[in-house]
């Protein structure tokens, strides 16, 4: 079955099964960027989810009975071959409801005269407000539209239900064509990585390197980047999310970049960290080290039955004793290993989480804890635990910023390493082990 077809039976059955109703999911609009441009286009993640559909002015709806009858419906623009002449080629309803597998498919315009029918006498509507606001003010317009039908017996939906509740649950979970999607991000976004770690040298600037992770992506296949890569020398790999990527790379400069390509709407994300003119000084590689220490310890617990926090637990521990070892934080002031993560001291270093859902979004969709599980009154409801088709991203770091009571030696240095990492039934997987992380590695690939 084609995955797409696939998925919007998934969601029917779960419709069904709270009484049927109508699933309204509209792509995202195009955007003007000035005058006469607009921004590139990309598809709404849960539209294209359902669809695998890339034109603009589309909507998916799902029409699902009381009595277990379904109807699957797109909505799109019309074959207009004078528009194809500016803007390239147009399905049309009639070829995209056979291609993309739809029971039926109407031209965009109809959506006024066509929704309400399909709206009357639904128990529900599963729809999203506030995701994609310029579709909120026709939904009224529909319902305005039914309930003028009410003298004729004709009833209006009694309730709308958060669609995304139940379409973020589903996307959380990969399956295979997603999974061999994901592998290919990474692969290229892995290429990427070490293109840029190859052609490194002091004098170049930021942006030079990201020009090469760029032509890397476009090079292999990808359709963009998954998100505003970061190239960051010296002082601005302390910047999290640093983008400005102009900066001379000076020698001594760590570089770290964090990078990763789209590949058919799913996301790589990938950071490495670098010397610029290829070896590590001694300081450099003894926080460098730690790093990939914690991200090791993490990996150890991204598996099947280990709580989501189990990962960022154990990276915590690691890099806190590193700060110890070192002098970033002293024991005098600090107390000890369990008193630096139960105070949170290691968040002077290390102020971010170890990693997030990784799909179609960067930052992908699906809950981090457990909504189901039972707890105590006035407490936080737990992590949910980690199984298979889960990917998720293993990402500490140590980002060191001048201060009198730190040792010189280690002033701006800023390092994270993070791959894509797949939960499986006997472990995990991980998308990004193309590109190297040791210390030993990355300096062979730097002197080739």
């Amino acid at each position: 079955m084609h995955p797409y077809i696939a998925r919007r039976t998934k969601l029917i059955s779960q419709i069904q099964a709270q009484g049927g109703g109508v699933a309204i999911i509209p792509t995202a609009p195009e955007v003007r960027r000035n005058s006469d441009a607009e921004y590139p286009f990309r598809h709404d993640s849960y539209f294209y989810y359902l669809s695998g559909f890339t034109e603009p002015e589309a909507v998916v709806v799902l029409v699902i009975g009381k009595d277990g009858a379904s109807q699957s419906i797109l909505f799109c623009r019309e074959k207009n071959l004078e528009r194809e002449i500016w803007d390239g080629y147009r399905y049309g309803p009639e070829a995209a409801a056979s291609t993309f597998g739809f029971d039926a498919a109407f031209p965009v315009a109809a959506l006024s005269t066509e929704m309400p029918k399909l709206l009357a006498d639904a128990p529900a509507i599963f729809y999203s407000h506030d995701h994609l606001t310029h579709y909120d003010q026709q939904l009224q317009d529909w319902l305005r539209s039914v309930r003028a039908m009410n003298r004729s017996g004709v009833t209006t939906p009694a309730t709308i239900i958060d669609l995304h509740r139940l379409l973020d649950e589903m996307r959380l979970f990969k399956d295979a064509d997603e999974i061999a999607l994901m592998r290919r991000a990474g692969a290229i976004s892995a290429e990427a990585h070490k293109r840029a770690m190859r052609i490194s040298r002091p004098g170049l600037h930021e942006y030079a390197l990201e020009a090469e992770i760029l032509h890397e992506f476009r090079r292999q296949g990808s359709q963009a980047p998954a998100y505003g890569s970061i190239v960051a020398a010296g002082a601005n790999a302390c910047v999290l999310h640093y983008s400005a990527n102009n900066a001379e790379i000076k020698d001594g400069d760590l570089v770290l970049i964090d990078a990763g390509c789209e590949f058919d709407s799913y996301a790589a994300d990938i950071t490495r960290t670098f010397p610029a003119n290829g070896k590590f000084t001694a300081p450099q590689k003894t926080l460098y080290e730690i790093v990939l220490a914690s991200q090791s310890a993490a990996l150890e617990l991204t598996r099947t039955g280990q709580h989501y926090k189990a990962g960022h637990e154990a990276a915590v521990k690691v890099l806190a004793q590193g700060m110890l070892d070192t002098g970033l934080l002293s024991r005098d002031k600090v107390g000890s290993l369990e008193d630096v993560i139960s105070s949170g001291a290691y968040k002077q270093f290390f102020m971010h989480g170890t990693g997030h859902w990784l799909g179609m979004d960067v930052h992908d969709v699906g809950q981090y804890r457990d909504l189901t599980a039972p707890h105590a009154e006035g407490t936080e409801k737990p992590y949910r635990v980690l199984q298979p088709g889960m990917v998720v991203t293993i990402e500490p770091g140590i980002y060191v910023r001048p201060a009198e009571d730190i040792p010189e030696q280690y002033w701006n240095i800023g390092i994270r390493i993070e791959d894509d990492v797949l939960v499986t039934e006997k472990g995990f997987e991980i998308f990004t082990s193309d590109v190297p992380s040791s210390v030993v590695d990355i300096e062979a690939l730097m002197r080739k």
